[in-house]
């Protein structure tokens, strides 16, 4: 995983599951967790999760006519 300058940061909070393996949230998007068994399997679920979580966020339209949504890249 390479890390560019201007790429997105999220602070995640990483925790030892009781049961073993980890399991961890994007504490800037509500309800985004995952699980990995071992702390290295964890990042590559992380991105999923918050891809995953950007696809499936429902939209708010806002109320001023003219206003857009539009996507950008990160």
């Amino acid at each position: 995983m390479r890390v560019e300058e201007n790429d997105m940061k999220l602070k995640v909070i990483v925790h030892e599951a009781e049961e073993g393996g980890y399991w961890a949230g994007a504490l800037s998007l509500p309800g985004c967790v995952t699980q990995g068994e071992t702390f290295e399997e964890l990042p590559q679920n992380l991105y999923e999760a918050i891809e995953g979580w950007f696809d499936v966020e429902p939209v708010v339209l806002p109320d001023d006519a003219k206003a857009r949504i539009v996507d950008i890249a990160i």
